[in-house]
Formats: structure tokens, sequence, C-alpha cells
């Protein structure tokens, strides 16, 4: 008991306290992803049916198509939270989830004495150079899961025993999120590492050998549970599908290489210059097993935003180990203050647990707010008053919407409405894609697509080029429009034919 006690008033709990209510803090964001709605949606059917969709329900395109639901147990945790909790229950969770990733990384960085000052220091740099990627959606499950992997990884050099956690968390992880992939890339980068070491005579072979076998062991392990999910050997493909994907890296923000002249990537842009300064530093001595996970993240962070939080998994435990040790003399303080310390630091977590929760409520509460900024909820609402009036003689209209908007459709309006595309990219493939930014930017056959599809309906920006375009066919009519949105509607034949006839000049004139 007296040891417990101990270690709760050394300064070593109260600072990771601290640094995690602050994390908690900062990871949270108001749930507005445009993916989040149609993974309700999805955990919704799964609850209720209880089964998982193999095929597309829900757009007019690729109905019946072959779908891969590598998220589908995401998409049932967040379902449930959100029906239980509200938007409030789905921001306090993926907090937490994000926070924990960072914890794992707090743990990798062994920090002691004064090291932990620079640790947490390095660490929270990280969250705001990856702040991009935050918010409630599956892939925080693929950041913490990468981090507590990297922790594995690390502890299981003097423990090999901790490796043998891998395997079932890479089991959880592949039914969680399709970045399951990440898990083996990380083991095959750190087994080339411990390769490289030991031909350049820096680890003996003897040593290397068993590293080795259990990585490859391990290797062969998630290889061979990746069929353990719904989808079977299908998600096998998925990871490789995604990468050489064209349309989604030229239409979707997060696969575009990071804007340094955005403000938003400036933390990243200072952690490149401590990470390039860390390892010209003589203090630095890197292995293989550290250097070639990290060139490998560092690329794919150049290459993608949506990669930048997996290269602060690498990038901060260098940066902490290249930061000097204050000299102990700076650290000692006047032994009267020794007594009001557990006090003290017992004051600054609760005062950090409170920032933390005030953040989450602000949060909550400007939820429907953030909603309306980011969706056309006023225009779905039309939408949706629009089929009950149908009295249900149609079903399945065909809506083309704006990308980001798809999802936002397919929780409010299905099954009335089916959807021309959404944030599946993976589903619809490039060619969809391709047709989708041909409509958005107004580019040649624009008109043959909405034709040949049959589209019934229309709802994009107001500011859109398809927009102005519309306003300008007889072929169509707004039916409703804000400062946000426009909806259009496909006139009836009757009508066109009326329209023309109005607009001819009769032979007396």
């Amino acid at each position: 008991m007296r040891r417990i006690l101990h270690s709760l008033l050394s300064p070593e709990i109260p600072f990771a306290a601290i640094l995690l209510f602050g994390l908690l803090a900062m990871t949270a964001r108001n749930a507005v992803d445009p993916d989040l709605w149609w993974h309700l949606r999805t955990g919704q059917w799964i609850v209720e049916t209880h089964s998982i969709p193999h095929s597309d329900p829900f757009s007019f395109t690729r109905a019946g198509h072959a779908w891969i639901s590598h998220e589908w147990l995401s998409e049932v945790i967040f379902f449930e939270l959100y029906k239980h909790g509200g938007a409030a229950a789905l921001i306090v969770f993926s907090a937490i989830v994000t926070t924990a990733g960072f914890m794992f990384l707090y743990l990798r960085c062994r920090p002691g004495g004064q090291k932990r000052h620079w640790a947490a220091a390095a660490i929270a740099l990280g969250a705001l150079a990856s702040a991009p990627s935050w918010g409630v959606r599956p892939q925080m499950f693929t950041f913490t899961l990468a981090s507590l992997l990297l922790l594995l990884i690390d502890r299981g050099e003097a423990r090999p025993k901790f490796l043998l956690w891998i395997p079932p968390i890479f089991l959880l992880w592949l039914n969680l999120h399709g970045g399951f992939a990440l898990g083996p890339a990380l083991l095959v980068a750190y087994g080339i590492g411990v390769l490289l070491e030991s031909a350049a005579g820096n680890t003996p072979w003897p040593e290397a050998r068993p590293i080795l076998l259990r990585i490859v062991l391990l290797l062969i392990a998630c290889l061979a549970l990746v069929p353990l999910n719904p989808s079977g050997t299908h998600l096998y493909r998925y990871p490789l599908d995604t990468l050489r994907s064209s349309g989604m890296r030229s239409f979707i923000s997060e696969w575009h290489s990071p804007d340094f002249h955005a403000s938003l990537y400036r933390p990243l842009l200072l952690l490149w210059l401590i990470l390039l300064t860390a390892l010209a530093s003589s203090r630095v001595h890197l292995r293989g097993r550290v250097i070639v996970p990290l060139l490998l993240t560092a690329f794919a962070a150049l290459d993608a935003v949506r990669h930048i939080p997996i290269f602060v998994l690498l990038a901060i435990p260098v940066v902490v180990t290249a930061l000097p040790v204050s000299p102990k003399s700076m650290l000692r303080r006047p032994h009267n203050s020794r007594r009001f310390r557990p006090a003290f630091g017992l004051f600054i977590v609760l005062l950090m647990a409170l920032f933390a929760a005030v953040r989450w409520a602000i949060l909550a509460r400007d939820q429907n707010a953030r909603v309306a900024e980011v969706f056309p909820e006023r225009a779905v609402a039309v939408l949706r008053a629009n089929s009950l009036s149908l009295n249900n003689s149609r079903q399945n209209q065909k809506l083309f919407i704006y990308y980001d908007w798809g999802g936002f459709a397919i929780w409010n309006l299905y099954p009335t409405y089916r959807v021309f595309v959404d944030g599946r990219a993976d589903l619809y493939g490039d060619d969809l894609l391709h047709s989708l930014s041909t409509l958005i930017y107004l580019r040649t056959g624009w008109q043959d697509i909405l034709d040949r599809w049959q589209v019934d309906t229309v709802l994009v920006p107001s500011s859109c080029a398809l927009a102005q375009a519309l306003l300008l066919d007889g072929h169509w009519r707004a039916t409703f429009s804000d400062s946000q949105a426009i909806v259009f509607s496909r006139s009836p034949p009757a009508a066109r034919n009326t329209d023309i006839s109005q607009t001819k000049p009769s032979p007396e004139q």
C-alpha cells in the first residue's frame, strides 16, 4: 500500500495525467466528418437486420454490386454510441481513442526525469501536426492500434512475450478499419531494418536471427488472420485497390500532399525541421529498425495527408531522443516546496480534467450548429418533406448530390432517395469518381451523364458550376435554394414542351 501511495505522489503519475487530460481536450472534434453519416446508416443496417451487407444498398449507380464492408465493427460501435448517447457520445469516444494512441506513444518515448517534459512537448506538437486527420471516424482506430503495435514491438525486444498480443490485436484491427494493412507493412519495415543492421555489422547475426524469426512468424500469423472478417479473402485486395485508385487521389483532399503554405500544416513543417535537426545531431545514433519505418512513413506523410498521424508515431521518439536533458541544478527546488508539490500536482490534474470536460460540453452544445454549417440541413428537410408528400407513390428516386454530402443524404433520405456517389470511393471506382468530377466542374459530357443515369434530383452547393448551368437549362427547375445549397428537379416532358412552345415566336410575329 505504501508503495502504491508513493507512486501516486511521485511526479510521474500527475504529469502523465496532465498530459492525458490535455490530449483529451485537444483531440476532441465535432461529429461532422462527411463519412460519419453513411457509417451510422450501415451500423443501423447491421444492428437491425443482424447481417452485414455484401452488396451496396444505398446508391443507384452501384446497387447490387459487391461491397466490402471493411469497417463494419466501427460502424456498429458508432451507431450504438449515437443511438444511446447522441453526438456527445461520439465526440467523447473518439477523443478517448485518439488520446490512447498518444499515450502509447508517450510510453514509447521512455520519459524519465526532465525528459518527460520534452516528451510531452513533442507529443503536443505531434498532435497539432496531425490535427487535420482527427475526427469522429474509424481511421482513429488505425492510429491507436498502430501506436499500440509499435509499443509492443518496442517492448518485445527485451520481453518477446509482449509480441504474442499482436495477432489478436490485428484480428480486431482488420474488422475495425481498412488501415489494418499498415500492421504488416510496419512489421516488414522493422524486419528490413534489422537485416540492414546485421549487414552493416551493427547487430551480430546470432542476435538478429531470433528477432527476424519472430517478425516472420508474426507476419505469417497476421496475414493468415485476414480472412477472419465478413468479407473473407476479398479483404486481401482492398488496400491495394485503394492505393491504386487514381480517382481517389485526384478527388479526395486527404489523399493530396500537405500544402505547407496553409497554416493548418505549419506544425507539421515545424516537426519536419526539428526531426531533420535531430537526425543531424551527434546525439542520435539510429538503428536500422528505426530508420526504415521512419523513412517509409515520412514518404507516406508527404504523399498524402491521411498518413501524417502514422509519421508522427515514428518521428516523435526520434525527436525526444535527440533533445537534451537539463542539468540537475536546474531541477533543484527549495526543500520547503516539496511538501506542496503533490497538492499542486493534484490541483493541476483536476484543472486539466475540468478543461477537458468543458471542452466536450462546448462541442456537444455546438454540434447542431456545426452540422447546419457543414451540411445542407434545410435542403435535405425539403426533400424529406417531398418524399412524404409523394404518398409512397415512387421509391428509389435518383439523387445526384455533392460528394461530401452523400453520406448525410444516406442517413436522412434513404430509402426514398438513392445517391449517385458518396464517401465510399472504393465502391464506386475511378469511372464514377471521374463522372462526378465532370458534373461538378461542368466538363464536356456532363449532360450525357445526368441523362444516362436518369437522375431525378440534383442537390449541390449554390456556387457550384453545375448549379449555374442547370438554372439555364429548361430540362431542370430549381425547387429550393438558400445561400448554402440548391435543389433541382427534372422537369416533366409536358412541362418542357410547354416551356418550349411558349418561347417559340408565332407565325404572326
